[in-house]
């Protein structure tokens, strides 16, 4: 399973960005898929999460409905639209799975593969 996350960018505060994650060897509806970011000198944070049901998903507190997560399964990606982002929100951006888990988790060790990570800088 590979996993490969794109879409990252310098944005100035109040902007956008939507970030995409491609599967190869492996089919996103069979899992759970999220999303967690890392800034420097910080711990790996839980962002959003859809469940094998689309409709079990979960955001970090911080989002504060700024970021919407989505699965597009014909095309076997999913995405993370982020809006209103703030210079604290920067940081790199990774995609994750757990392959056959139902139900979301927060917890990074529940993930079994990796994106290499997008990197996401927003200027005040």
């Amino acid at each position: 399973v590979q996993l490969q996350a794109s879409g990252g960018g310098l944005v100035q505060a109040g902007e956008s960005l939507r970030l995409s994650c491609a599967a190869s060897g492996h089919t996103f509806s069979d899992s759970a898929v999220a999303w967690f970011r890392q800034a420097p000198g910080a711990e790996r944070e839980f962002v959003a999460a859809v469940g094998r049901n689309v409709a079990n998903r979960q955001y970090g507190e911080f989002v504060e409905g700024r970021f919407t997560m989505s699965r597009d399964s014909a095309e076997n990606l999913v995405y993370l639209q982020m809006t209103s982002l703030k210079p604290e929100d920067t940081a790199v951006y990774y995609c994750a799975v757990a392959p056959r888990r139902f139900w979301v988790s927060r917890r990074p060790d529940d993930y079994s593969y990796w994106g290499q990570g997008t990197q996401v800088t927003v200027s005040s």
